[in-house]
C-alpha cells in the first residue's frame, strides 16, 4: 500500500539539489500518478534512482502498480480523452512536469511509469555513500500529513507568486531606464555614423589610389624592364662595359619598383574586400616540393643551405594554395636575405588538436631585437642593420603576409633572438572556412540545397575538423550530411529540412545537448526521428534513459557510422515511371515511417538516382519517354553496385511469353499495373527482405 508520507517525492527533489519550483514539479507529478495507481489498482511501488556518472545526474522515479492497465495510452496523452475519475490529466501533467516520461501497460499485466527529471547543473554529483546519507536523513523525520503538504505546496505557490510580482516591478523600472539611455544612445549612434562615414570614404579613397596609380605604374616599369631586357640580350648590337652596367642598374631598378607595386597591389586589393581566399585541398608535402625548385636560385653563396624538412605525405590542407605560397616564399626570402652563413630550415606540423597547421621558416641569421619584433609588421618598415646596404627591400613583404594569414583565418607570429636567428611562424587552419557577412549569410540562407535522391542527415558537432569527416566519411553514401555547429544552428536547419537521423555530440561549445534531446524526444514530430550520440563523455546509461536511439566514442569509423545509420533510418524504394499518377499511387501504397519513396520521370534520372541513393528496391516502367525499361534494366545489372537489388517490373505493355521470360530472368517480380494494389506492393516488399 502507499505510504501516508505524501511529502517524500518533494523532500527526496530538495535533498538531491532542485530548487522549490522543481521540487514542486516533481512532488506534483509523483502525487498526481501515484493517485491515478491507487484509485485504479489499490496500491502499488515508487522507486527513486540517479543515473549517470557525471553532472549534470538524472533523477528516475518509477510508479508500478498491478492494476488493470491503461487501455488507450495515445488517445489518453491526446488531451481528448475525458474520465469522470481525471485519469489522464496526471499522465499529461506528469509530461509537461518532467522532462522525459514513459509508459509501460498492458491489459492484466499492471502499469509502470518512469519519469525522469535532470538535476541542475549546480547540483552535487551524488555518490552511493552520500545516497545513504540521504536516505538516513529521509526516514529520520516523522511523516508529513496531507494539510501539512497542501500547506507547504500553497507557501510554495505564494513565494513564487511574490517573486513574479517583485521581478515585473524591476523590470519596470529597468524599461524605464532602457528608454532614457536609449535616447543617448541613439544620439551617440548619430554622431558616431557621420564620422565612421567619414573614415570610409578617406579608407576607400586611399585604397582607391593605391589601386588606380598600382595599375599606372605597372604599365611604364614593363616596358623598362623589356627594353633592358633587349639592349642585354644585345638585339640591337653590343654594348659597353659602362653601358651594360648602367642598363643593369635600370633593370635592377625596375625589378624592385615592380616588386613594390605588387605588393601595393595586394594590400590595397585586400583593403578594398577585393581578394578572395579560393580554397583547394592540396598536399603540403607537395607545396615544400614546388617551393623547393623556385626558390633554390635564390642562394647565392655555399654557405648558406635552404633545408625543407618533409612533412608527411598525410599532411592535407584545404586552403589557397597560391596564397599559403606567397606567405612561405616571403618568409624565405627573407631568411636568405638576413642570413650570411648557416642554414634556412621550412617546417610543417599540426597542432595539439589537430585544426591548424603550423609553417615555420627559421633561419641563423642576425635575428631581431625585441623591441622592434612588432615593428616590422608595420608597413614601409625596415629595420636599421649591417646587411641592410645590400639586402633592401620594400617594407610591404612581411605586413602583406600577416594580412593574407588573417583573410584566410590564421596569424602569423615570430620568434627571434638578436644575432642568434629567427623563426617566422604561420598558424593557418587546416580546413578553411569562409568567416565574410557574405559567406555567413549564404551558409544561413533559406534556401539549403537537398538532393532529392539523398538521405538527410543533422550532424550537430562544433568542431569544424569533426565536421569535415562527417563529411569524408558520408561521401559518396545515400546520406547528405546537414552540418550545424550549434544548437541554435540546429533548429534553423530542421525549420527548413526534415531529418531523417541526427548525429549528435553531448559537449557543444558553451552548452550542453541533454535537454535539447529531452525536447527532441517528447515533441510528437521528431520523436520518431532517430538520434544517436557521438561524443568523448562516458556516460551511455543517461543518454538511452532519456531516449538516445544509439552512443558512440569518438572518433566514429566509416563503417559503424554507415551500420548505424542504415539501422535507423530504413530504406529507400526509386520507383521510374513517366505517369505521376502511377507514381502517386505507389508512393501511397508502399510509403510508411521506415520507407521513403523516390521519384523518376523518365530512364536518365531514375539511373542516376538508383546509383546516388542506391535504393533497397526498385520499381520500374517499361515505357519512358526518353528510353525502354528493358534497356533500363540492363543498365542497371551492369552497374557492380545495383547488380543486386531487388527490380520490380510494373507496366501496362501486354507482354509476350518470351518478354515475360527474358524479364523474369533480370527481375525479382513481373506484373501488370492493373494487378498492383497495397497488398501486392507489401508482399512485394516482404518476400524481398524489406
Amino acid at each position: 500500500m502507499w505510504s501516508s508520507r505524501a511529502s517524500v517525492p518533494a523532500r527526496f527533489s530538495a535533498l538531491v539539489g532542485f530548487d522549490g519550483q522543481d521540487q514542486t514539479r516533481v512532488a506534483t507529478a509523483v502525487s498526481e500518478i501515484a493517485r491515478n495507481a491507487y484509485q485504479y489498482a489499490r496500491g502499488g511501488r515508487v522507486e527513486f534512482s540517479l543515473d549517470g556518472d557525471r553532472a549534470p545526474q538524472l533523477l528516475v522515479i518509477k510508479v508500478s502498480d498491478k492494476g488493470p492497465g491503461i487501455r488507450d495510452v495515445p488517445h489518453v496523452l491526446s488531451g481528448r480523452y475525458v474520465s469522470t475519475t481525471g485519469m489522464g490529466i496526471g499522465l499529461l501533467g506528469a509530461h509537461r512536469l518532467m522532462d522525459r516520461v514513459q509508459i509501460r501497460t498492458g491489459p492484466g499485466e499492471g502499469t509502470d511509469v518512469t519519469l525522469r527529471k535532470i538535476l541542475p547543473s549546480r547540483a552535487p554529483l551524488i555518490t552511493p555513500t552520500r545516497i545513504d546519507k540521504l536516505m538516513q536523513e529521509l526516514t529520520s523525520k516523522p511523516p508529513v500529513g496531507a494539510n501539512e503538504e497542501l500547506q507547504r505546496q500553497n507557501q510554495e505557490l505564494l513565494r513564487a507568486l511574490s517573486e513574479l510580482r517583485e521581478r515585473q516591478d524591476e523590470l519596470m523600472h529597468l524599461n524605464r531606464e532602457l528608454e532614457d539611455t536609449n535616447r543617448g544612445v541613439v544620439a551617440l549612434y548619430a554622431e558616431l555614423d557621420e564620422k565612421a562615414d567619414h573614415l570610409r570614404r578617406a579608407d576607400d579613397m586611399k585604397s582607391k589610389f593605391l589601386s588606380n596609380m598600382s595599375h599606372e605604374f605597372r604599365t611604364p616599369l614593363n616596358s623598362i624592364r623589356a627594353l633592358s631586357k633587349i639592349l642585354l640580350d644585345r638585339s640591337d648590337g653590343e654594348l659597353s662595359g659602362e653601358q651594360d652596367k648602367q642598363v643593369k642598374f635600370i633593370a635592377k631598378a625596375a625589378e624592385d619598383l615592380t616588386e613594390l607595386v605588387n605588393d601595393l597591389l595586394d594590400l590595397a586589393k585586400i583593403e578594398a574586400g577585393k581578394t578572395e581566399v579560393r580554397p583547394v585541398e592540396f598536399s603540403v608535402a607537395n607545396l615544400f616540393s614546388a617551393l623547393r625548385g623556385m626558390l633554390r636560385p635564390l642562394l647565392v653563396s655555399d654557405d648558406v643551405k635552404l633545408v625543407f624538412d618533409e612533412p608527411p605525405a598525410s599532411l592535407m590542407m584545404y586552403s589557397d594554395e597560391g596564397k599559403v605560397s606567397q606567405i612561405l616564399r616571403n618568409f624565405i626570402s627573407n631568411a636568405i636575405k638576413f642570413t650570411e652563413r648557416g642554414e634556412v630550415r621550412v617546417t610543417a606540423a599540426l597542432t595539439a588538436d589537430g585544426g591548424s597547421v603550423v609553417l615555420s621558416v627559421s633561419d641563423t641569421g642576425i635575428g631581431i631585437r625585441g623591441e622592434d619584433q612588432a615593428r616590422i609588421f608595420e608597413e614601409f618598415t625596415q629595420l636599421a642593420s649591417p646587411l641592410q646596404g645590400r639586402v633592401k627591400g620594400t617594407g610591404l613583404g612581411l605586413p602583406l603576409c600577416r594580412r593574407l594569414a588573417r583573410l584566410m583565418n590564421g596569424e602569423v607570429s615570430i620568434q627571434s633572438e638578436f644575432g642568434v636567428g629567427s623563426t617566422f611562424s604561420a598558424t593557418l587552419p587546416v580546413h578553411f572556412q569562409d568567416r565574410t557577412p557574405s559567406a555567413i549569410a549564404a551558409a544561413a540562407s533559406d534556401e539549403v540545397e537537398i538532393d532529392p535522391a539523398l538521405t538527410p542527415v543533422l550532424i550537430v558537432e562544433d568542431e569544424p575538423q569533426t565536421q569535415f569527416i562527417y563529411e569524408k566519411l558520408l561521401k559518396g553514401t545515400r546520406y547528405q550530411p546537414l552540418a550545424a555547429r550549434s544548437l541554435r544552428a540546429a533548429r534553423e536547419v530542421m525549420a527548413r529540412v526534415q531529418p531523417r537521423a541526427i548525429v549528435l555530440d553531448i559537449l557543444l561549445r558553451g552548452e550542453e545537448s541533454w535537454r535539447w534531446l529531452t525536447e527532441l524526444k517528447n515533441d510528437p514530430v521528431m520523436s520518431a526521428v532517430p538520434v544517436f550520440m557521438a561524443t568523448n563523455v562516458e556516460d551511455e546509461r543517461k543518454a538511452l534513459a532519456l531516449g538516445a536511439d544509439g552512443y558512440f566514442l569518438k572518433p566514429l569509423s566509416r563503417v559503424t557510422l554507415l551500420d548505424k545509420l542504415n539501422s535507423l533510418v530504413g530504406r529507400d524504394v526509386l520507383v521510374i515511371d513517366d505517369d505521376p499518377a502511377a507514381r502517386y499511387l505507389l508512393q501511397k501504397m508502399i510509403s510508411d515511417h521506415r520507407t521513403r519513396v523516390i521519384e523518376a520521370e523518365d530512364g536518365s534520372s531514375g539511373l542516376r538516382a538508383a546509383r546516388a541513393a542506391r535504393p533497397a528496391m526498385i520499381f520500374l516502367d517499361l515505357q519512358l519517354p526518353d528510353t525502354t525499361g528493358e534497356d533500363i534494366l540492363t543498365a542497371l545489372r551492369r552497374d557492380s553496385t545495383l547488380r543486386q537489388t531487388p527490380i520490380a517490373i510494373v507496366t501496362s505493355r501486354s507482354l509476350s511469353s518470351e518478354e515475360r521470360s527474358w524479364l523474369g530472368e533480370r527481375a525479382q517480380a513481373v506484373l501488370q499495373k492493373s494487378e498492383l494494389n497495397a497488398d501486392t506492393a507489401r508482399e512485394i516488399l516482404s518476400r524481398n527482405g524489406l
